[in-house]
């Protein structure tokens, strides 16, 4: 049975992982690593600073000294220090957006990238571009902030939170062909619109990347 290590910038996201794992019966043992610091440290930053991404290459590496077959960092707004603990370490590490972002592409040229903080937004979307030139095809990026909707969400007004990101959304389905949410926080908004007002495919990073780490997993 492989051993999967989760990095996690936020305690809230442990449950959510091993209730995905549950649900679609991922043959693996999880362990969790989480230091919120992380995050907080890029917010109060605005943006990912050299030391921070050492911190995260250095809790990689400490799942992989833990025995991780296989390592998935939660967190979107650290991906570049994702990829750059993925290009020293011995076994396989994933950003969480990376399956999300691969199916996306295969799926719409007009792809739309919804984030409530700009350092999320930013690097998704830069994933996009990226994958997309390495699938060689070409899209075209709509983002849409949701200025003050985490900051709404931290301060407990998770209603003004949802109707902010509900309201993007539906603009942008007008817009595109499939949506992403930058971040994992934004995915219950869309279990809260009917399916008949979801025009377009909206994908949430952590259910599908738990499909790709299941086909890994029933591969070995």
């Amino acid at each position: 049975m492989k051993k999967i290590g989760l990095i996690h910038t936020s305690a809230t996201l442990v449950p959510v992982f091993q209730q995905l794992f549950k649900e679609k019966s991922v043959q693996a043992e999880v362990f969790n690593i989480v230091d919120d610091s992380l995050i907080k440290d890029v917010i109060e930053k605005g943006r990912l600073e050299d030391k921070t991404a050492q911190r995260v290459i250095n809790y990689v590496k400490s799942a992989e000294d833990a025995g991780a077959d296989l390592i998935v960092v939660t967190c979107s707004s650290i991906g570049r220090a994702v990829e750059q603990a993925a290009e020293k370490a011995r076994v396989p590490v994933l950003r969480v957006d990376q399956p999300m972002t691969d199916r996306a592409v295969a799926e719409g040229k007009r792809i739309g990238v919804v984030a409530t903080l700009p350092t999320t937004l930013e690097p998704t979307s830069d994933l996009v571009l990226r994958r997309a030139q390495k699938a060689g095809k070409e899209v075209t990026l709509v983002s849409r902030l949701c200025d003050g909707a985490f900051e709404a969400l931290m301060n407990g007004d998770a209603d003004k939170h949802d109707e902010m990101v509900r309201q993007a959304l539906q603009e942008l389905s007008e817009q595109v062909d499939v949506i992403l949410l930058a971040q994992a926080s934004m995915a219950r908004v869309v279990s809260q619109i009917p399916e008949s007002e979801q025009k377009v495919p909206i994908f949430s990073s952590p259910g599908i990347a738990v499909d790709y780490v299941a086909a890994l997993c029933n591969e070995s």
